[in-house]
């Protein structure tokens, strides 16, 4: 089975790799872990960078576990959500992992979502996770 975290880094990446971790331990899977750039003039080499250092991470985390993995950035003009499930499609994709981080009604309308393009569009069940609210 292979299995996919759409990561961006931050901690809310990190319990989706955790998550998505433990479900590849469990169920024998391969990992596939993906950030989602969409490239041209938009990008700045800073963010190109930071999304190769958060990736390094990534793999080590997931491979630390004992668990094979592959990690990549996805630069093909697509927006995130729309990548995330092309990569889906085209590889196999049982179980798509994601952190979401939770946004105004306002930040919503003019930003859009990522995961909620997911979870609407995917081949297959998705699994996402968020940090707690602080008190």
């Amino acid at each position: 089975m292979n299995i996919m975290v759409g990561y961006n880094g931050g901690e809310v990446g990190e319990l989706a790799l955790s998550l998505a971790r433990d479900y590849a331990k469990t169920n024998n899977a391969f990992v596939y872990i993906l950030t989602s750039l969409e490239g041209g003039a938009t990008e700045k080499q800073s963010d190109i960078a930071d999304a190769e250092k958060n990736l390094e991470f990534a793999k080590a985390m997931i491979e630390d576990a004992g668990v094979q993995c592959e990690a990549q950035q996805s630069v093909r003009g697509l927006s995130a959500g729309e990548d995330l499930v092309k990569f889906a499609e085209e590889n196999q994709i049982g179980h798509i992992f994601l952190g979401i981080k939770k946004k105004s009604r306002v930040q919503k309308a003019l930003l859009g979502s990522t995961s909620r393009y997911v979870i609407l569009k995917s081949p297959c069940p998705v699994t996402t996770v968020t940090l707690p609210d602080k008190f």
